[in-house]
């Protein structure tokens, strides 16, 4: 230990008591964070938890227009001419009912009333043939003209052809022959809500006629209105309610401009 001359033994003494207590508080603090290396170092040993997502597998129909009808048939629509192509060429069956707006441009819509088993499977109700014919009009050019009808028929698969006789079929629609089944003035105006995955599940939104009578939450109606939304600005508005993808909202919803309000 040093003495310094210049000073007293008191100051002598203060200095190396103001040395003990800085070393002490130094070794403190190397303490407190030697502990704290060790706690990060057995933090580390452990394994990382990750939360696994699984991926839900997408249905062949997911690619198009799709809802479900009260008694639980599909309806899909193409979203463009080539889709309606694609429905007809690969996804139409013989006990199926086509569905179409009577006015140019819009979805074929498929009812696949081969979807339902039972004994009643090949029974389709009347209600449910007017909730895919409101399917059809919303999925149409009369909602992007703001329409609030529109006249839409239906008739069978062997009423169809993309071949007639000395005149052109263009992409997306078809020659039909026949006697047509009509529903006159049907209303353009869909339900989007949070249902049940078929089969039971993870609850998932879905679109719907809104004269179907099947249960989801969390309802909104959607009707068109060349003073409403856009469908961009309207899939970030409705994600933020439903807690999905804007983007997969947006792949739901009508082309054109829409008006929401609560359900009742």
């Amino acid at each position: 230990m040093k003495f310094f001359w210049n000073k007293s033994v008191h100051e002598n003494a203060a200095h190396y008591y103001q040395l003990a207590k800085d070393s002490k508080e130094k070794i403190a603090g190397l303490e407190k964070a030697i502990e704290e290396t060790k706690k990060e170092i057995e933090e580390a040993k452990k394994p990382e938890k990750k939360d696994v997502k699984i991926k839900k597998q997408k249905q062949w129909f997911e690619k198009f227009h799709f809802g479900y009808t009260s008694g639980g048939l599909l309806m899909i629509g193409g979203r463009s001419a080539q889709q309606n192509d694609q429905i007809y060429a690969k996804y139409i069956e013989e006990h199926d009912l086509f569905f179409h707006a009577d006015i140019q441009g819009g979805a074929a819509v498929i009812l696949k009333c081969g979807t339902r088993t039972g004994p009643d499977s090949e029974i389709v109700d009347e209600s449910e043939l007017k909730e895919a014919a409101q399917f059809a009009a919303c999925f149409s050019n009369a909602w992007k003209n703001g329409n609030a009808a529109v006249d839409v028929y239906c008739v069978k698969k062997n009423q169809l052809s993309k071949h007639a006789t000395g005149g052109f079929i263009p992409s997306g629609a078809f020659a039909i022959t026949g006697e047509r089944k009509w529903f006159k003035d049907t209303k353009l105006s869909l339900r989007i809500g949070m249902g049940e995955i078929e089969g039971g599940g993870t609850a998932e939104l879905e679109i719907v006629p809104e004269i179907s009578k099947r249960k989801i939450q969390n309802t909104l109606k959607l009707v068109p209105s060349l003073a409403g939304k856009d469908k961009g600005a309207l899939a970030k508005s409705l994600a933020k309610r439903f807690g999905v993808h804007p983007d997969i909202i947006q792949e739901m919803l009508p082309n054109g401009k829409t008006k929401t309000m609560e359900s009742k």
